[in-house]
């Protein structure tokens, strides 16, 4: 799927790629924006307001178990395709996902898809911030595609649960990495979630999402080793991937993958469960 400019994961494409491509019988494209509270913006909104031609919005908190209070945990494959169908995608389509940021959320949307066996699934490099910086054209309005059948099949195991996760740190089985800027990490700064704790899972490595993203693309391999070696990660050794609702984690998880070491699993929960449990340890400082 890469072209001349090589992006530094096979699962990234490049705008040009996408613009030949629009309308394309088997190609979906798909506004994937989420924002956290503290960010004040309203993706439906800006969605209808203006998106990439034929884009049909996902939204991480529709598609989502909404008997789980955690935030856009994922539905069971049941619902997924139940929800997935309704917008019009099938498993055989080809999808790429995008988000309002340049890459934020829309590495989610293609690790859920993933998850669930569709195996075309590919994000925007730069997302809707390097489309508009191109002057390429937009759309207004919702767009509804005809109900389509996504087979979704049990998803692998690797989805870690907060069991798993303390599992593997008793057992120093895995390395928990969490990709939240460093300032919450460190307990500097407040969640953006209220209700929740200052802080890390202790024993658990930092490296920020925002040190593996540049200009809305991943930096380059060397650049990524270079980020989780700060971190303290051991490339060579299993990891799970956790931040602070499970979307940055899948950033991350992308970025591995493109250095040809995906992690064993992703901590659904992350934070939002971790940090709002009291009876649950929190750690401050580095390397704790």
């Amino acid at each position: 799927m890469n072209n001349s400019n090589m992006p530094t994961s096979r699962w990234l494409v490049t705008t040009e790629w996408l613009a030949a491509r629009l309308g394309a019988p088997d190609l979906v494209v798909l506004d994937g924006s989420y924002y956290l509270p503290t960010q004040n913006r309203d993706a439906e909104a800006e969605y209808l307001a203006g998106h990439i031609p034929g884009a049909v919005r996902f939204d991480i908190d529709a598609v989502s178990d909404h008997s789980s209070p955690l935030p856009h945990m994922l539905p069971s494959p049941a619902q997924f395709a139940r929800d997935v169908s309704a917008l019009g995608i099938a498993e055989t389509d080809t999808i790429v996902a995008y988000d309002g940021v340049g890459l934020f959320s829309a590495p989610r949307v293609w690790w859920t898809f993933r998850l669930f066996e569709a195996e075309n699934v590919f994000i925007l490099e730069g997302g809707l911030p390097q489309w508009k910086a191109e002057g390429r054209p937009l759309e207004q309005g919702a767009v509804k595609r005809p109900p389509r059948g996504f087979k979704a099949c049990k998803p692998p195991d690797v989805v870690a649960t907060l069991a798993d996760v303390q599992a593997a740190l008793a057992d120093n089985a895995a390395q928990v990495v969490d990709s939240r800027p460093a300032e919450r990490f460190n307990g500097e700064a407040p969640e953006p979630r209220p209700g929740l704790r200052r802080g890390h899972i202790p024993g658990s490595f930092s490296v920020p999402s925002s040190t593996l993203i540049e200009n809305g693309t991943l930096v380059s391999p060397e650049r990524l080793r270079q980020a989780f070696a700060a971190g303290g990660v051991d490339l060579d050794k299993p990891i799970i991937t956790s931040c602070g609702s499970g979307v940055a984690a899948a950033t991350a998880w992308l970025a591995l993958d493109a250095l040809g070491r995906p992690p064993q699993a992703l901590y659904d929960g992350s934070w939002s469960e971790w940090g709002a449990r009291p009876d649950l340890p929190a750690a401050t400082k580095p390397g704790t």
